[in-house]
């Protein structure tokens, strides 16, 4: 091998190697869908590992895809400390729930109202790690619901606890009616004789 044939062999051997090479990954982790009751509160959970330390250079991207389609919302953004929103429909119902150093990134959602229905998308970004992986969560907020199907097993189950002893204290209460009738009458026979 002798001039540019070399240099060819080894510049394709140095492309193959780098296929095999393990390349900065980064994984983020979040719920795929979460249900909760209008006008509570909600953490939404986004972690993240990655196999590049945390640099200062580590920014979250949290953002909401209404139900109907509508246009993408900046919910909350943070590079090296969290950056509230002005105005929206989140400004002071969204604050950051998160710890950078053990990979937690989550927010808080303040007094949800139905309007929240939708998706929120969670990106970190960790340099150098190539792209900023994305994570999906499609919430759905629900109306109070006041007899759910919840309350209706417990007050079965109260109900169907009650009836037993009900049941027990009056098998109890006959046995010891009928224990003293029997005796009254055994009284009664042996002053007869």
């Amino acid at each position: 091998m002798h001039g540019p044939s070399w240099l060819a062999a080894v510049l394709f051997l140095g492309v193959q190697l780098r296929a095999l090479w393990p390349v900065a990954a980064m994984e983020v982790h979040t719920s795929k869908e979460v249900n909760a009751v209008n006008g509570t509160n909600l953490r939404l959970k986004c972690t993240f590992s990655s196999s590049s330390p945390i640099s200062q250079h580590l920014s979250v991207t949290w953002n909401f895809q209404p139900e109907d389609l509508g246009s993408h919302e900046l919910v909350l953004y943070y590079l090296q400390e969290p950056y509230n929103l002005p105005a929206g429909r989140f400004k002071e119902r969204v604050t950051w729930d998160g710890n950078i150093e053990r990979n937690d990134v989550s927010i808080m959602i303040w007094n949800l109202q139905p309007t929240d229905n939708g998706t929120f998308t969670c990106q970190v970004k960790n340099p150098p790690d190539a792209n900023g992986v994305v994570g999906e969560v499609r919430l759905r907020v629900v109306q109070k619901v006041h007899f759910s199907e919840i309350h209706f097993l417990a007050v079965a189950i109260v109900s169907a606890c009650v009836l037993m002893i009900i049941v027990v204290t009056v098998v109890i209460i006959c046995r010891h009616h009928r224990k003293k009738a029997q005796e009254k009458r055994i009284e009664v026979t042996g002053t007869e004789l």
